[in-house]
């Protein structure tokens, strides 16, 4: 979330947990990053960075400029996370 909302494309490097959720949406559903080979070597890791200066890196750039707008929206005072948890609050209390 903080990468998306400081517009900085990722490389991901998944281990365990929700890494391999958060790596698979990352780099295959919202197109903001890269994953790194779990083979990793220092001139994998210049590869995978030199291609973040490249154009691949201002496609994903733009698409994480265009999550930052979508996550905006939906933490507005009026955005779907805003109600969700509005309305999480009126089925507790």
């Amino acid at each position: 979330m903080e990468s998306l909302t400081a517009v900085v494309p990722m490389i991901c490097w998944p281990f365990f947990a929700d890494q391999q959720t958060n790596c698979y949406y990352t780099c295959n559903e919202w197109g903001s990053g890269m994953e790194i080979d779990n083979d990793v070597k220092r001139d994998g890791v210049e590869m995978v960075v030199r291609e973040l200066e490249g154009e691949k890196g201002k496609k994903m750039k733009k698409k994480a400029k265009e999550w930052k707008k979508l996550a905006e929206t939906a933490t507005d005072p009026h955005g779907s996370s805003s109600i969700n948890l509005d309305n999480l609050f009126d089925q507790c209390c």
